[in-house]
């Protein structure tokens, strides 16, 4: 018998209105839309019933950020959000952002563990620090934490919550009406955990959840986030924008995973992947063209700024990126991963800042092109090592979800390497990963 092909893993990436700063231009829905449910519903029910992808994902910021008078502002709480779109469809995941600067364990272990009970096991986290004065100042903090004091409480956060999800032992409910016996009490635990940062005596008040436990995701690229991801993550969200950067970044992470006595297939690589599609190149061409006409080479130039720490007026649109002043200073500490990832790509394939703005959005690698083209590309980076799978973000919703579910993914199945339709009910089997056993389960002794 031949060996099953390795399939992709496909996750929706709702970006407000789309990836494209101006995508709200193109009025496909009204502006209101994002703090209603159908807006989001819709675009989970196309992923699912035309895509059959892995997940939805929202990423989230506590804070208001840039000008409302020109650009979107607000976003729903996500927990809260996918809670209710979960119950809108049936098997599609859903992925929530929560920050571990401004909340406490007990409260996230319970919340996402809710979210996957009510939605039968389609939940996961994605793990963030939050690195903005602006978020702390939500938070009753003058400003955030150090790089390295937000991951080093990152990473007992995640420990914390990880003890809480496994407090309770598979089958500690037993439901005997007739005997009187509710639950077996010694399969749940007390996690007594005392560190720097927290103490959380547990146990949650919570049970198992339909897939043992959510999945943890993590997109951070420093030397700290990836620690942190390859010990405890089930998928990463990445941004490398070159082949190169992607298979030496796969290499990397699946070797740290390995490192810390995990089965590096059972810890995936999803870098972003930003996409203009349309039937023809010049068809696509034209739909980014006209997108980036809305905020002009201005607001081209804005945004590489905003990644760089810079300030517009200090890039020449003709010339290289000021490569000696980009980096952490006292007043911007960047995405570590966006930032490298826009200075790759301009190094490899020397690109003036104006080339490069045509080459980016939100930070990650952009395709316009054919439905050909973009599954092209998304068959060579799995099939060269640099990707288990991709974190969809198109340029406009919902026309760009409709475009690559519609074009791209036919093209993916007919090669083998996408389902046609999903054979398990939860997350957890969507992307293959096996079952997780609790950490406090008792042996058990066996009969004579």
């Amino acid at each position: 018998m031949s060996t099953p092909q390795k399939q992709l893993n496909i996750g929706m990436n709702i970006l407000g209105f789309g990836a494209h700063s101006a995508a709200w231009r193109l009025a496909e829905v009204p502006a209101t839309s994002q703090t209603g449910l159908e807006y989001f519903r819709n675009i989970a029910r196309i992923s699912e019933e035309r895509g059959t992808l892995d997940a939805i994902f929202l990423a989230d910021g506590p804070a208001l950020r840039g000008d409302i008078s020109r650009h979107p502002g607000g976003k729903l709480e996500p927990s809260i959000l996918l809670t209710a779109v979960a119950l809108a469809t049936s098997r599609i995941g859903v992925i929530s952002t929560i920050s571990t600067s401004f909340n406490e364990p007990f409260n996230v272990a319970r919340r996402i563990a809710s979210v996957d009970h009510l939605s039968g096991g389609r939940a996961a986290w994605n793990i963030v620090t939050g690195a903005s004065d602006a978020l702390a100042q939500n938070f009753s903090q003058p400003q955030t934490l150090s790089h390295a004091e937000r991951y080093a409480r990152a990473d007992e956060f995640v420990d914390v919550v990880l003890k809480l999800w496994d407090s309770w032992e598979d089958g500690a409910i037993i439901g005997d009406a007739e005997r009187g016996v509710f639950g077996d009490a010694p399969k749940v635990h007390e996690i007594d955990h005392h560190g720097k940062y927290f103490s959380v005596k547990g146990p949650l008040n919570l049970p198992r959840t339909p897939q043992g436990r959510p999945l943890l995701v993590q997109a951070g690229s420093s030397e700290e986030g990836k620690a942190v991801g390859s010990r405890y993550a089930d998928a990463i969200f990445t941004t490398q924008t070159t082949l190169e950067d992607g298979q030496a970044f796969y290499r990397e992470m699946k070797q740290r995973a390995r490192n810390w006595g995990r089965n590096p297939d059972h810890f995936k690589i999803m870098p972003g992947l930003s996409t203009v599609i349309g039937s023809t190149e010049a068809e696509a061409q034209a739909r980014f063209d006209k997108l980036n006409s809305y905020i002009g080479e201005e607001g081209l130039l804005r945004q590489i700024a905003g990644r760089t720490g810079l300030s517009a007026n200090e890039l020449d649109p003709d010339g290289p990126l000021p490569w000696n002043k980009i980096g952490p200073t006292a007043d911007y500490d960047p995405s570590h991963g966006f930032l490298e990832a826009q200075i790759n790509l301009a190094r490899r394939e020397n690109l003036n800042i104006r080339q490069l703005a045509r080459r980016i959005l939100v930070g990650h690698r952009l395709l316009v092109g054919t439905p050909e083209q973009v599954a092209d590309t998304i068959e060579h980076w799995f099939r060269a090592g640099a990707a288990d799978g991709f974190n969809i973000m198109p340029d406009v919703f919902p026309s760009g979800v409709e475009a690559f579910v519609d074009g791209v993914v036919p093209i993916l199945r007919q090669r083998g390497i996408f389902r046609h339709e999903y054979t398990g009910s939860t997350l957890r089997e969507h992307l293959g990963l096996p079952w997780p056993e609790s950490r406090y389960r008792q042996p058990r002794l066996q009969a004579a």
